[in-house]
Protein backbone atom coordinates (compact mmCIF):
# COMPACT_ATOMS: atom_id res chain seq x y z
CA UNK A 1 0.00 0.00 0.00
CA UNK A 2 1.31 3.45 -0.91
CA UNK A 3 2.03 5.96 1.85
CA UNK A 4 1.50 9.01 -0.39
CA UNK A 5 -2.01 10.41 -0.82
CA UNK A 6 -2.54 13.60 -2.79
CA UNK A 7 -6.34 13.85 -3.00
CA UNK A 8 -8.90 12.97 -0.35
CA UNK A 9 -12.47 13.89 0.60
CA UNK A 10 -12.94 15.02 4.20
CA UNK A 11 -16.22 15.51 6.06
CA UNK A 12 -15.83 18.39 8.51
CA UNK A 13 -18.26 19.61 11.15
CA UNK A 14 -18.02 22.59 13.43
CA UNK A 15 -19.00 22.20 17.07
CA UNK A 16 -22.57 22.88 18.14
CA UNK A 17 -23.25 25.89 20.32
CA UNK A 18 -24.43 25.27 23.87
CA UNK A 19 -28.02 26.00 24.87
CA UNK A 20 -28.86 29.04 26.94
CA UNK A 21 -30.18 28.65 30.48
CA UNK A 22 -33.64 29.74 31.63
CA UNK A 23 -32.80 29.98 35.33
CA UNK A 24 -34.53 32.15 37.91
CA UNK A 25 -32.69 33.76 40.79
CA UNK A 26 -33.97 32.71 44.20
CA UNK A 27 -33.13 34.56 47.41
CA UNK A 28 -34.44 34.50 50.93
CA UNK A 29 -37.93 36.03 51.00
CA UNK A 30 -37.61 36.45 47.19
CA UNK A 31 -38.53 33.17 45.51
CA UNK A 32 -38.59 34.85 42.08
CA UNK A 33 -35.91 37.55 42.08
CA UNK A 34 -35.43 37.76 38.34
CA UNK A 35 -33.85 35.78 35.49
CA UNK A 36 -30.24 34.70 35.84
CA UNK A 37 -29.73 32.13 33.08
CA UNK A 38 -26.33 32.33 31.36
CA UNK A 39 -25.52 32.09 27.66
CA UNK A 40 -24.34 28.90 26.02
CA UNK A 41 -20.76 28.61 24.79
CA UNK A 42 -19.89 28.84 21.10
CA UNK A 43 -18.86 25.70 19.25
CA UNK A 44 -15.31 25.23 17.97
CA UNK A 45 -14.33 25.55 14.31
CA UNK A 46 -12.47 23.15 12.00
CA UNK A 47 -9.32 24.86 10.65
CA UNK A 48 -6.83 23.56 8.06
CA UNK A 49 -3.28 24.86 8.54
CA UNK A 50 -0.36 24.46 6.14
CA UNK A 51 2.82 23.14 7.72
CA UNK A 52 6.18 21.87 6.50
CA UNK A 53 5.94 18.92 8.89
CA UNK A 54 3.27 17.23 6.74
CA UNK A 55 4.01 15.81 3.30
CA UNK A 56 0.95 13.69 2.59
CA UNK A 57 -2.81 13.53 3.14
CA UNK A 58 -2.68 9.91 4.26
CA UNK A 59 -4.16 10.55 7.71
CA UNK A 60 -7.35 11.95 6.22
CA UNK A 61 -7.92 8.89 4.07
CA UNK A 62 -8.11 6.65 7.13
CA UNK A 63 -9.98 9.17 9.32
CA UNK A 64 -12.08 11.27 6.90
CA UNK A 65 -14.61 12.52 9.48
CA UNK A 66 -13.38 15.40 11.63
CA UNK A 67 -15.41 17.42 14.15
CA UNK A 68 -14.58 20.28 16.52
CA UNK A 69 -15.65 20.49 20.15
CA UNK A 70 -19.13 21.53 21.22
CA UNK A 71 -19.89 24.47 23.45
CA UNK A 72 -21.35 23.76 26.88
CA UNK A 73 -24.72 24.87 28.20
CA UNK A 74 -25.15 28.06 30.17
CA UNK A 75 -25.76 27.80 33.89
CA UNK A 76 -27.67 29.69 36.52
CA UNK A 77 -26.30 32.73 38.29
CA UNK A 78 -25.54 34.18 34.80
CA UNK A 79 -22.65 31.76 34.24
CA UNK A 80 -21.89 31.40 30.54
CA UNK A 81 -20.95 28.03 29.07
CA UNK A 82 -17.41 27.37 27.88
CA UNK A 83 -16.42 27.60 24.22
CA UNK A 84 -15.73 24.41 22.30
CA UNK A 85 -12.11 23.83 21.29
CA UNK A 86 -11.10 24.49 17.69
CA UNK A 87 -9.79 21.54 15.69
CA UNK A 88 -6.53 22.44 13.89
CA UNK A 89 -5.82 20.01 11.04
CA UNK A 90 -2.28 20.13 9.58
CA UNK A 91 -1.92 19.75 5.81
CA UNK A 92 1.15 19.98 3.54
CA UNK A 93 2.15 23.32 2.06
CA UNK A 94 0.65 23.52 -1.43
CA UNK A 95 -2.72 22.01 -0.49
CA UNK A 96 -5.75 23.35 -2.36
CA UNK A 97 -9.19 23.00 -0.77
CA UNK A 98 -12.26 22.56 -2.98
CA UNK A 99 -15.95 22.31 -2.27
CA UNK A 100 -17.04 18.68 -2.74
CA UNK A 101 -19.76 18.18 -5.33
CA UNK A 102 -21.81 15.09 -6.03
CA UNK A 103 -24.84 13.13 -4.74
CA UNK A 104 -24.85 11.58 -1.29
CA UNK A 105 -23.23 8.17 -1.16
CA UNK A 106 -21.37 8.69 -4.44
CA UNK A 107 -17.75 9.71 -5.11
CA UNK A 108 -17.30 13.46 -4.91
CA UNK A 109 -15.63 15.70 -7.48
CA UNK A 110 -14.00 19.11 -6.93
CA UNK A 111 -16.24 22.14 -7.21
CA UNK A 112 -15.46 25.74 -6.32
CA UNK A 113 -11.98 26.42 -4.97
CA UNK A 114 -12.22 27.54 -1.36
CA UNK A 115 -8.60 28.10 -0.34
CA UNK A 116 -5.03 27.76 -1.56
CA UNK A 117 -2.59 27.13 1.28
CA UNK A 118 0.64 28.02 -0.49
CA UNK A 119 2.74 29.21 2.45
CA UNK A 120 3.55 27.74 5.82
CA UNK A 121 1.12 29.01 8.43
CA UNK A 122 -1.72 29.72 5.96
CA UNK A 123 -5.08 28.87 7.49
CA UNK A 124 -8.60 28.22 6.25
CA UNK A 125 -11.70 27.76 8.39
CA UNK A 126 -13.56 24.91 6.69
CA UNK A 127 -16.47 24.66 9.14
CA UNK A 128 -17.46 27.35 11.61
CA UNK A 129 -18.81 26.45 15.00
CA UNK A 130 -22.37 27.31 15.97
CA UNK A 131 -23.12 30.29 18.19
CA UNK A 132 -24.27 29.62 21.73
CA UNK A 133 -27.87 30.34 22.63
CA UNK A 134 -28.77 33.36 24.76
CA UNK A 135 -29.95 32.78 28.31
CA UNK A 136 -33.08 34.39 29.68
CA UNK A 137 -30.99 37.00 31.50
CA UNK A 138 -29.80 38.30 28.13
CA UNK A 139 -33.32 38.12 26.68
CA UNK A 140 -34.88 40.18 29.47
CA UNK A 141 -35.77 43.80 28.75
CA UNK A 142 -38.11 46.50 29.98
CA UNK A 143 -41.25 44.76 28.73
CA UNK A 144 -40.05 41.15 28.96
CA UNK A 145 -38.82 41.11 32.52
CA UNK A 146 -38.91 37.40 33.29
CA UNK A 147 -38.58 35.29 30.12
CA UNK A 148 -39.57 31.71 30.71
CA UNK A 149 -37.38 30.45 27.88
CA UNK A 150 -33.86 30.57 26.48
CA UNK A 151 -32.49 30.16 22.98
CA UNK A 152 -30.98 26.91 21.78
CA UNK A 153 -27.43 26.77 20.51
CA UNK A 154 -26.88 26.79 16.76
CA UNK A 155 -25.65 23.70 14.99
CA UNK A 156 -22.11 23.84 13.67
CA UNK A 157 -21.46 24.12 9.96
CA UNK A 158 -21.15 20.73 8.27
CA UNK A 159 -19.93 19.91 4.77
CA UNK A 160 -17.60 17.86 2.58
CA UNK A 161 -14.38 19.32 1.20
CA UNK A 162 -11.76 17.89 -1.13
CA UNK A 163 -8.10 18.33 -0.25
CA UNK A 164 -5.79 18.23 -3.25
CA UNK A 165 -2.02 18.36 -2.98
CA UNK A 166 -0.59 20.12 -6.02
CA UNK A 167 3.06 19.74 -5.14
CA UNK A 168 5.45 20.28 -2.31
CA UNK A 169 8.68 19.92 -4.32
CA UNK A 170 11.12 22.52 -5.65
CA UNK A 171 12.31 20.35 -8.55
CA UNK A 172 10.10 18.14 -10.69
CA UNK A 173 11.74 15.19 -12.42
CA UNK A 174 9.94 14.40 -15.66
CA UNK A 175 10.70 11.69 -18.12
CA UNK A 176 9.46 8.55 -19.80
CA UNK A 177 8.69 5.49 -17.68
CA UNK A 178 11.81 3.63 -16.50
CA UNK A 179 14.04 6.63 -17.22
CA UNK A 180 15.48 6.41 -13.70
CA UNK A 181 13.57 9.17 -11.91
CA UNK A 182 12.86 7.13 -8.78
CA UNK A 183 16.44 5.90 -8.73
CA UNK A 184 17.65 9.49 -8.89
CA UNK A 185 15.43 10.45 -5.93
CA UNK A 186 16.79 7.52 -3.96
CA UNK A 187 20.42 8.33 -4.86
CA UNK A 188 20.20 12.05 -3.95
CA UNK A 189 18.12 11.73 -0.77
CA UNK A 190 17.16 9.30 1.96
CA UNK A 191 13.89 8.34 0.26
CA UNK A 192 13.32 4.64 -0.46
CA UNK A 193 10.95 4.46 -3.42
CA UNK A 194 10.03 1.26 -5.19
CA UNK A 195 12.37 0.66 -8.12
CA UNK A 196 11.87 -1.95 -10.87
CA UNK A 197 12.65 -2.43 -14.56
CA UNK A 198 9.09 -2.30 -15.91
CA UNK A 199 7.04 0.73 -17.02
CA UNK A 200 4.77 2.48 -14.55
CA UNK A 201 6.54 1.08 -11.54
CA UNK A 202 5.89 4.44 -9.85
CA UNK A 203 2.18 5.10 -9.49
CA UNK A 204 2.47 7.97 -7.00
CA UNK A 205 5.04 10.78 -6.75
CA UNK A 206 8.15 10.01 -4.73
CA UNK A 207 9.50 12.84 -2.62
CA UNK A 208 13.04 13.35 -1.44
CA UNK A 209 14.88 16.02 0.55
CA UNK A 210 18.33 16.95 -0.80
CA UNK A 211 21.07 18.68 1.21
CA UNK A 212 23.73 20.50 -0.84
CA UNK A 213 25.99 22.34 1.55
CA UNK A 214 23.76 24.68 3.55
CA UNK A 215 20.97 24.49 0.98
CA UNK A 216 17.94 22.27 1.47
CA UNK A 217 15.35 21.57 -1.22
CA UNK A 218 12.93 18.85 -2.26
CA UNK A 219 12.69 16.84 -5.46
CA UNK A 220 9.84 14.71 -6.73
CA UNK A 221 9.40 12.45 -9.72
CA UNK A 222 6.26 12.92 -11.78
CA UNK A 223 5.11 9.46 -12.91
CA UNK A 224 3.06 8.63 -15.95
CA UNK A 225 4.21 11.49 -18.18
CA UNK A 226 4.00 9.97 -21.67
CA UNK A 227 2.80 11.27 -25.07
CA UNK A 228 -0.95 11.88 -24.76
CA UNK A 229 -0.90 12.36 -20.98
CA UNK A 230 -2.55 15.78 -21.33
CA UNK A 231 -5.45 13.98 -23.01
CA UNK A 232 -5.78 11.37 -20.29
CA UNK A 233 -3.51 8.60 -21.55
CA UNK A 234 -1.46 6.57 -19.11
CA UNK A 235 -1.98 8.12 -15.69
CA UNK A 236 -3.28 11.20 -17.48
CA UNK A 237 -3.74 14.48 -15.65
CA UNK A 238 -3.72 12.73 -12.28
CA UNK A 239 -0.10 13.68 -11.63
CA UNK A 240 0.56 16.44 -14.15
CA UNK A 241 -0.87 18.87 -11.60
CA UNK A 242 2.20 18.28 -9.42
CA UNK A 243 4.22 20.35 -11.88
CA UNK A 244 2.07 23.43 -11.24
CA UNK A 245 3.96 24.52 -8.10
CA UNK A 246 7.48 23.30 -8.90
CA UNK A 247 10.09 25.95 -9.65
CA UNK A 248 12.42 23.88 -11.84
CA UNK A 249 11.66 21.16 -14.39
CA UNK A 250 14.38 18.57 -14.85
CA UNK A 251 14.20 16.21 -17.85
CA UNK A 252 15.58 12.79 -16.94
CA UNK A 253 16.49 11.11 -20.22
CA UNK A 254 17.32 7.42 -20.50
CA UNK A 255 20.37 7.13 -22.73
CA UNK A 256 20.40 3.32 -22.50
CA UNK A 257 16.90 2.56 -23.71
CA UNK A 258 16.43 -0.23 -26.23
CA UNK A 259 12.96 0.79 -27.36
CA UNK A 260 12.62 1.57 -31.08
CA UNK A 261 12.02 5.15 -32.27
CA UNK A 262 13.43 6.51 -29.01
CA UNK A 263 16.29 8.99 -28.77
CA UNK A 264 17.08 11.75 -26.22
CA UNK A 265 15.97 14.69 -28.37
CA UNK A 266 12.71 12.97 -29.38
CA UNK A 267 11.93 12.18 -25.74
CA UNK A 268 12.56 15.80 -24.76
CA UNK A 269 10.35 17.21 -27.52
CA UNK A 270 7.52 14.78 -26.79
CA UNK A 271 7.41 15.66 -23.09
CA UNK A 272 7.68 19.39 -23.77
CA UNK A 273 4.68 19.08 -26.05
CA UNK A 274 2.65 17.49 -23.24
CA UNK A 275 3.73 20.19 -20.80
CA UNK A 276 2.70 22.90 -23.25
CA UNK A 277 -0.70 21.27 -23.75
CA UNK A 278 -1.24 21.09 -20.01
CA UNK A 279 -0.03 24.67 -19.45
CA UNK A 280 -2.81 25.99 -21.71
CA UNK A 281 -5.42 24.49 -19.37
CA UNK A 282 -3.75 25.72 -16.21
CA UNK A 283 -4.78 28.65 -14.02
CA UNK A 284 -1.65 29.71 -12.19
CA UNK A 285 -1.75 31.08 -8.63
CA UNK A 286 -0.66 34.58 -7.67
CA UNK A 287 3.00 35.25 -8.52
CA UNK A 288 3.59 31.85 -10.14
CA UNK A 289 5.90 31.62 -13.15
CA UNK A 290 4.25 30.16 -16.29
CA UNK A 291 5.41 26.65 -17.12
CA UNK A 292 7.04 27.64 -20.45
CA UNK A 293 9.15 30.27 -18.61
CA UNK A 294 10.45 27.98 -15.90
CA UNK A 295 14.09 26.92 -16.18
CA UNK A 296 14.86 23.49 -17.58
CA UNK A 297 17.85 21.28 -17.11
CA UNK A 298 18.73 18.09 -18.95
CA UNK A 299 19.86 15.03 -16.99
CA UNK A 300 21.34 12.33 -19.20
CA UNK A 301 21.11 9.17 -17.11
CA UNK A 302 22.76 5.72 -17.12
CA UNK A 303 26.16 6.79 -18.39
CA UNK A 304 27.62 3.78 -16.55
CA UNK A 305 26.62 1.86 -19.70
CA UNK A 306 29.30 2.46 -22.40
CA UNK A 307 26.79 2.89 -25.23
CA UNK A 308 24.78 5.33 -23.10
CA UNK A 309 27.91 7.36 -22.35
CA UNK A 310 28.65 7.67 -26.06
CA UNK A 311 25.07 8.73 -26.81
CA UNK A 312 25.15 11.32 -24.01
CA UNK A 313 28.34 12.88 -25.37
CA UNK A 314 26.81 12.92 -28.85
CA UNK A 315 23.52 14.71 -27.95
CA UNK A 316 24.92 17.08 -25.33
CA UNK A 317 25.84 19.83 -27.83
CA UNK A 318 22.30 19.76 -29.25
CA UNK A 319 20.77 20.54 -25.86
CA UNK A 320 23.38 23.18 -25.07
CA UNK A 321 22.46 24.97 -28.30
CA UNK A 322 18.94 25.35 -26.82
CA UNK A 323 20.46 27.25 -23.89
CA UNK A 324 19.99 24.51 -21.27
CA UNK A 325 22.42 23.09 -18.76
CA UNK A 326 23.24 19.43 -19.30
CA UNK A 327 24.39 16.95 -16.65
CA UNK A 328 25.59 13.43 -17.30
CA UNK A 329 24.95 11.15 -14.35
CA UNK A 330 24.63 7.55 -13.27
CA UNK A 331 22.33 6.62 -10.42
CA UNK A 332 24.10 3.26 -10.19
CA UNK A 333 27.65 4.58 -9.78
CA UNK A 334 26.60 8.03 -8.43
CA UNK A 335 28.73 9.71 -11.08
CA UNK A 336 27.88 13.40 -11.53
CA UNK A 337 25.36 13.51 -8.66
CA UNK A 338 27.36 15.94 -6.53
CA UNK A 339 27.64 18.51 -9.32
CA UNK A 340 23.94 18.06 -10.11
CA UNK A 341 22.95 18.58 -6.47
CA UNK A 342 24.80 21.90 -6.10
CA UNK A 343 23.58 23.15 -9.49
CA UNK A 344 19.97 22.44 -8.53
CA UNK A 345 20.49 24.18 -5.17
CA UNK A 346 21.69 27.34 -6.93
CA UNK A 347 18.74 27.29 -9.35
CA UNK A 348 16.25 26.72 -6.51
CA UNK A 349 17.63 29.70 -4.56
CA UNK A 350 17.36 31.96 -7.61
CA UNK A 351 13.81 30.82 -8.39
CA UNK A 352 12.63 31.26 -4.81
CA UNK A 353 13.83 34.86 -4.89
CA UNK A 354 12.14 35.41 -8.25
CA UNK A 355 8.82 33.96 -7.06
CA UNK A 356 8.91 36.10 -3.89
CA UNK A 357 9.61 39.18 -6.02
CA UNK A 358 6.71 38.40 -8.34
CA UNK A 359 4.33 37.82 -5.45
CA UNK A 360 5.29 41.13 -3.87
CA UNK A 361 4.78 42.94 -7.19
CA UNK A 362 1.39 41.30 -7.69
CA UNK A 363 0.27 42.29 -4.20
CA UNK A 364 1.29 45.91 -4.78
CA UNK A 365 -0.51 45.99 -8.13
CA UNK A 366 -3.77 44.70 -6.74
CA UNK A 367 -6.49 47.33 -6.42
CA UNK A 368 -8.30 47.26 -3.08
CA UNK A 369 -11.75 48.82 -3.15
CA UNK A 370 -13.27 49.74 0.21
CA UNK A 371 -16.96 50.65 0.60
CA UNK A 372 -17.84 54.19 1.52
CA UNK A 373 -19.02 54.93 5.01
CA UNK A 374 -22.80 54.72 5.19
CA UNK A 375 -25.01 56.01 7.96
CA UNK A 376 -27.50 53.16 7.88
CA UNK A 377 -27.67 49.57 6.80
CA UNK A 378 -27.98 48.99 3.07
CA UNK A 379 -30.14 46.05 2.15
CA UNK A 380 -28.72 43.71 -0.43
CA UNK A 381 -30.00 40.56 -2.00
CA UNK A 382 -28.88 37.32 -0.40
CA UNK A 383 -27.27 36.11 -3.63
CA UNK A 384 -25.03 39.19 -3.58
CA UNK A 385 -23.59 38.21 -0.24
CA UNK A 386 -25.90 40.62 1.59
CA UNK A 387 -26.11 41.08 5.32
CA UNK A 388 -28.07 38.93 7.71
CA UNK A 389 -31.21 41.10 7.47
CA UNK A 390 -32.08 39.78 4.03
CA UNK A 391 -34.53 37.00 3.31
CA UNK A 392 -36.51 35.63 0.39
CA UNK A 393 -39.96 34.06 0.18
CA UNK A 394 -40.81 31.82 -2.78
CA UNK A 395 -43.86 29.73 -3.60
CA UNK A 396 -42.88 26.17 -4.52
CA UNK A 397 -44.77 23.03 -5.47
CA UNK A 398 -44.03 19.39 -6.17
CA UNK A 399 -43.72 17.87 -9.64
CA UNK A 400 -47.42 17.09 -10.18
CA UNK A 401 -48.62 20.32 -8.56
CA UNK A 402 -50.69 18.53 -5.92
CA UNK A 403 -48.89 20.18 -3.05
CA UNK A 404 -47.41 23.63 -2.61
CA UNK A 405 -45.63 25.50 0.13
CA UNK A 406 -43.89 28.80 0.78
CA UNK A 407 -40.15 28.60 1.34
CA UNK A 408 -38.42 31.24 3.46
CA UNK A 409 -34.63 31.53 3.07
CA UNK A 410 -32.33 33.91 4.85
CA UNK A 411 -29.56 33.99 7.40
CA UNK A 412 -31.62 35.38 10.24
CA UNK A 413 -34.88 33.41 9.79
CA UNK A 414 -32.99 30.12 9.46
CA UNK A 415 -30.86 30.87 12.50
CA UNK A 416 -33.83 31.95 14.59
CA UNK A 417 -35.73 28.76 13.79
CA UNK A 418 -32.77 26.62 14.83
CA UNK A 419 -32.55 28.56 18.12
CA UNK A 420 -36.21 28.03 19.04
CA UNK A 421 -37.41 25.38 21.47
CA UNK A 422 -40.78 24.45 20.00
CA UNK A 423 -41.80 22.68 23.20
CA UNK A 424 -41.98 26.09 24.87
CA UNK A 425 -45.00 28.16 23.83
CA UNK A 426 -43.41 31.39 24.96
CA UNK A 427 -40.34 30.70 22.81
CA UNK A 428 -42.60 30.05 19.82
CA UNK A 429 -44.32 33.38 20.40
CA UNK A 430 -40.94 35.09 20.61
CA UNK A 431 -40.03 33.56 17.25
CA UNK A 432 -43.28 34.87 15.77
CA UNK A 433 -42.42 38.35 17.05
CA UNK A 434 -39.01 38.30 15.44
CA UNK A 435 -40.28 37.04 12.08
CA UNK A 436 -43.07 39.63 12.02
CA UNK A 437 -40.66 42.43 12.90
CA UNK A 438 -38.30 41.31 10.13
CA UNK A 439 -41.17 41.49 7.61
CA UNK A 440 -41.57 37.80 6.84
CA UNK A 441 -45.33 37.81 7.42
CA UNK A 442 -45.84 40.88 5.24
CA UNK A 443 -43.89 39.20 2.46
CA UNK A 444 -45.94 36.00 2.83
CA UNK A 445 -49.11 38.06 2.39
CA UNK A 446 -47.67 39.66 -0.74
CA UNK A 447 -46.84 36.23 -2.12
CA UNK A 448 -50.47 35.15 -1.66
CA UNK A 449 -50.14 33.02 1.47
CA UNK A 450 -53.30 32.37 3.47
CA UNK A 451 -53.80 31.16 7.04
CA UNK A 452 -53.21 27.43 7.18
CA UNK A 453 -50.78 27.29 4.24
CA UNK A 454 -47.58 25.34 4.77
CA UNK A 455 -44.45 27.41 5.33
CA UNK A 456 -40.90 26.05 5.39
CA UNK A 457 -38.00 28.01 6.79
CA UNK A 458 -34.68 26.70 5.58
CA UNK A 459 -33.85 23.89 3.19
CA UNK A 460 -32.77 20.29 3.51
CA UNK A 461 -32.50 18.38 6.76
CA UNK A 462 -32.53 21.56 8.86
CA UNK A 463 -35.80 22.94 7.42
CA UNK A 464 -38.72 23.57 9.79
CA UNK A 465 -42.30 23.18 8.54
CA UNK A 466 -45.42 24.70 10.09
CA UNK A 467 -48.85 26.00 9.16
CA UNK A 468 -48.94 29.75 8.90
CA UNK A 469 -51.06 31.55 11.49
CA UNK A 470 -50.72 35.35 11.09
CA UNK A 471 -52.67 35.99 14.33
CA UNK A 472 -49.58 35.03 16.38
CA UNK A 473 -47.77 38.34 16.21
CA UNK A 474 -47.18 40.10 19.52
CA UNK A 475 -45.09 40.10 22.67
CA UNK A 476 -44.96 36.86 24.58
CA UNK A 477 -44.46 38.27 28.06
CA UNK A 478 -47.45 40.65 28.19
CA UNK A 479 -50.77 39.95 26.49
CA UNK A 480 -53.32 42.76 26.56
CA UNK A 481 -51.48 44.24 29.50
CA UNK A 482 -51.89 41.15 31.71
CA UNK A 483 -49.02 39.07 33.04
CA UNK A 484 -49.09 35.47 31.92
CA UNK A 485 -49.97 32.89 34.53
CA UNK A 486 -47.40 30.15 33.81
CA UNK A 487 -43.84 30.74 32.68
CA UNK A 488 -43.17 29.29 29.25
CA UNK A 489 -46.83 29.54 28.19
CA UNK A 490 -48.34 31.88 25.64
CA UNK A 491 -52.10 32.53 25.58
CA UNK A 492 -51.94 33.16 21.84
CA UNK A 493 -51.43 29.42 21.40
CA UNK A 494 -54.21 28.50 23.87
CA UNK A 495 -57.16 29.30 21.59
CA UNK A 496 -59.65 27.22 23.59
CA UNK A 497 -59.33 29.54 26.61
CA UNK A 498 -61.24 32.87 26.81
CA UNK A 499 -59.04 35.69 25.71
CA UNK A 500 -56.57 33.31 24.16
CA UNK A 501 -57.12 34.62 20.66
CA UNK A 502 -54.86 37.48 19.71
CA UNK A 503 -56.86 40.60 18.80
CA UNK A 504 -56.21 42.07 15.40
CA UNK A 505 -54.96 45.62 15.02
CA UNK A 506 -58.35 46.84 13.79
CA UNK A 507 -60.08 45.33 16.84
CA UNK A 508 -57.55 46.90 19.16
CA UNK A 509 -57.99 50.27 17.46
CA UNK A 510 -61.81 50.09 17.65
CA UNK A 511 -61.82 49.05 21.30
CA UNK A 512 -59.37 51.81 22.14
CA UNK A 513 -61.56 54.46 20.53
CA UNK A 514 -64.66 53.07 22.30
CA UNK A 515 -62.87 53.25 25.63
CA UNK A 516 -61.68 56.81 25.00
CA UNK A 517 -65.20 57.90 23.90
CA UNK A 518 -66.71 56.38 27.05
CA UNK A 519 -64.19 58.22 29.22
CA UNK A 520 -64.94 61.51 27.45
CA UNK A 521 -68.68 60.99 27.97
CA UNK A 522 -68.19 60.37 31.69
CA UNK A 523 -66.02 63.47 32.01
CA UNK A 524 -68.69 65.58 30.29
CA UNK A 525 -71.47 64.26 32.56
CA UNK A 526 -69.43 64.91 35.66
CA UNK A 527 -68.63 68.42 34.49
CA UNK A 528 -72.36 69.14 33.92
CA UNK A 529 -73.26 67.87 37.41
CA UNK A 530 -70.61 70.03 39.01
CA UNK A 531 -71.87 73.03 37.06
CA UNK A 532 -75.42 72.39 38.40
CA UNK A 533 -74.15 72.34 41.98
CA UNK A 534 -74.52 68.64 42.48
CA UNK A 535 -72.35 67.19 45.25
CA UNK A 536 -71.30 70.74 46.17
CA UNK A 537 -72.77 70.46 49.71
CA UNK A 538 -72.98 66.97 51.19
CA UNK A 539 -75.71 68.14 53.60
CA UNK A 540 -78.13 68.70 50.69
CA UNK A 541 -80.17 65.70 49.64
CA UNK A 542 -80.22 66.16 45.86
CA UNK A 543 -82.10 62.98 45.10
CA UNK A 544 -85.12 62.33 47.26
CA UNK A 545 -85.51 58.88 45.70
CA UNK A 546 -82.00 57.77 46.61
CA UNK A 547 -82.34 54.94 49.07
CA UNK A 548 -78.64 55.23 49.94
CA UNK A 549 -78.95 58.88 50.99
CA UNK A 550 -77.28 59.85 54.24
CA UNK A 551 -80.39 61.89 55.28
CA UNK A 552 -83.26 59.63 54.52
CA UNK A 553 -84.73 56.69 52.67
CA UNK A 554 -86.29 58.27 49.58
CA UNK A 555 -89.62 60.26 49.59
CA UNK A 556 -90.76 58.68 52.84
CA UNK A 557 -87.76 60.15 54.62
CA UNK A 558 -89.48 63.50 54.96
Amino acid sequence: MSDFVDRVTVHVKGGDGGNGSAGIKREKYKPLAGPNGGNGGDGGSVVFEATRNANSLLDYRFVPHRAAGNGTMGLGDTKDGSKGSDLILPVPVGTVIFEAKGPAGKPKHPGEQLADLRHEGDRFVAAYGGAGGLGNAALANRTRRAPGFALLGELGEERDVILELKSIADVALVGFPSAGKSSLVAAMSSAKPKIADYPFTTLVPNLGVVMAGDSRYTIADVPGLIPGASEGKGLGLEFLRHIERTEIIAHVIDCATLEPNRDPMADYEALEHELAEYADKLELPLGAIPIPDRPRIIILNKIDVPEAKELADFVRPDFEKLGMKVFEISTASHAGLKELGFALASLVADMRAEVAKREEAEEEARVVIKPLEQGGRRRRRADEGGNALDFTVERRENADGSQFWFEVRGTKPERWVMQTNFDNDEAVGYLADRLAKLGVEDELRRQGARPGDEVRIGRGARAVEFDWDPSIAAGAEMLDGAQLGARGKDLRLETEEPGGRRRTNSERRRQYHEMMDARAAVREAMAAERAAGHWADPSIDDDRHDETSLFGRGEDAE
